[in-house]
């Protein structure tokens, strides 16, 4: 099953959301954050107890072409790496150029209703 993922402009209100999925039941192994800038997401990552998309979830063809790649190409591979298609991955690639901070969920069951 495709991951669930939301849209962030604000740090704070993301950084909330993530604490009420823990406080429900979310082990942190299921939640993502992903952004252009690598040190805003080690910084979300790391005050809020989520994962950052990182070797253990990419394909290593996909690790190697990433030390290589520009910044949007290797976002959009792991995106598609985490499920997204194509053009679904280079759609959030373009919302992340606007300073936008993803939220991927990995168990959609699990955490279907506590952010709606």
């Amino acid at each position: 099953m495709k991951p669930m993922i939301r849209e962030y402009s604000n740090d704070e209100k993301l950084m909330t959301d993530v604490k009420s999925l823990q406080d429900n039941g979310i082990h942190p192994t299921d939640i993502y954050i992903l952004s252009h800038d690598d040190d805003r997401t080690n910084r979300i990552a790391n005050n809020v107890d989520a994962n950052t998309i990182g070797f253990s979830e990419q394909d290593f063809t996909n690790i190697i072409s990433n030390i290589f790649s520009k910044q949007g190409d290797e976002l959009r591979t792991k995106l598609q790496e985490m499920g997204f298609s194509e053009s679904e991955a280079e759609e959030y690639e373009e919302d992340m150029d606007e300073g936008k901070v993803l939220l991927i969920l990995t168990d959609q069951e699990k955490t279907s209703g506590i952010l709606d």
